[in-house]
């Protein structure tokens, strides 16, 4: 079963490119090939179902892997991006 892995963000945000390095090593640790949809909630056409997320926030199949509080978006998550172990931890979950 392939999972769908998410980068929601918008451009600007501090975490956002440690965001991209620990998810690209949690994939890599999980065996997993480093391919994830992005979603910039800055830009126009993205769907609004994203707008909620805060930057940047992972999701596994639609849920956020650091179980944060849905908002309005267009904040950065204050703790900055989830360490390899909680990405790895969802990407498992999602495969049982």
């Amino acid at each position: 079963m392939t999972q769908r892995v998410e980068l929601v963000f918008f451009e600007g945000c501090p975490h956002v490119a440690e965001a991209r390095r620990l998810l690209r090593n949690a994939l890599k640790a999980a065996g997993i090939p480093p391919r994830w949809d992005e979603w910039d909630t800055a830009k126009a056409g993205t769907p609004k179902s994203y707008l909620r997320f805060g930057s940047q926030t992972i999701l596994i199949d639609g849920r956020d892997v650091s179980g944060g509080a849905e908002g309005s978006g267009m904040g950065c998550v204050i703790d900055g991006a989830p360490e390899v172990a909680v990405i790895a931890k969802a990407l498992r979950n999602g495969r049982e």
